[in-house]
């Protein structure tokens, strides 16, 4: 007689950690490449506005700016303060930036437990070897500002991550998994915060006026254009009437 071996009940649990793994995995394939999307299809739009539409709005303010210059006269004909006047009082020094903080010897041990701990070249594969390379580099920028707080934020950082956990028995496994699925969750949680970010610019609902009007078949950029032209033109009549000597 065989006798057929029970699956463990952490078993079970570890393949509900995997398979939801996998789906949050997919989700944020998707999520991201959703973001990817807008950021590109927004830059696409802002290069498109600011070449029909932003040059004309600045040639319009260059203009309205001569014109009122014109109107105050030539600068260079202006009338110079007399000798007795009294002098201008003295501008206040603009305030002097915070000092950079000193490296401490706490800040010093600190930095070099989480170097021993994190450094790349302890990783096992090119994932944890990526992992420890950001975090390294995370701490050498606060170790150069001798931030002392961002340094203990970046060993913490290292601590929960799964990367951490290098025991293979089931009880690890778990934990790993654990770990990832938290971290996957979080970068949803940032994704997800990004495009709300982005839809709530006055630049995405702007193209977003201007993708429904195209919809109506209207093009709003377009007659945008042929307003900000118009006025360039009255605008340039304006001011070489009141530069026109006869």
């Amino acid at each position: 007689m065989t006798l057929v071996r029970s699956a463990q009940p952490h078993d079970d649990e570890i393949e509900g950690l995997r398979a939801r793994l996998t789906g949050l995995e997919s989700a944020l394939d998707e999520r991201a490449a959703e973001v990817a999307r807008a950021k590109s299809d927004l830059e696409a739009f802002r290069i498109r506005y600011r070449q029909d539409v932003g040059r004309l709005h600045e040639e319009l303010d260059d203009l309205e700016r001569a014109i009122a210059e014109a109107e105050l006269g030539e600068l260079s004909k202006r009338v110079e303060k007399g000798d007795g006047e009294p002098a201008a009082p003295p501008v206040d020094a603009p305030p002097s930036e915070q000092p950079p903080k000193y490296t401490s010897d706490a800040v010093r041990r600190l930095f070099r437990d989480v170097a021993k701990t994190i450094h790349p070249d302890l990783a096992r594969d090119e994932s944890t070897r990526d992992r420890r390379h950001a975090l390294m580099a995370e701490a050498n920028r606060a170790y150069a500002l001798g931030d002392e707080d961002r340094l203990r934020w970046v060993l913490q950082a290292w601590e929960r991550s799964p990367e951490a956990v290098q025991d293979s028995a089931p009880d690890a496994t778990r934990l790993r998994l654990t770990r990832r699925i938290e971290q996957l969750e979080d970068e949803l949680k940032a994704c997800d915060t990004d495009l709300a970010a982005l839809r709530e610019s006055a630049l995405w609902q702007l193209k977003a006026l201007v993708d429904e009007a195209a919809a109506q078949g209207r093009d709003l950029v377009a007659d945008a254009v042929r307003r900000l032209k118009r006025d360039i033109m009255a605008a340039r009549n304006r001011l070489d009437a009141m530069q026109w000597h006869p």
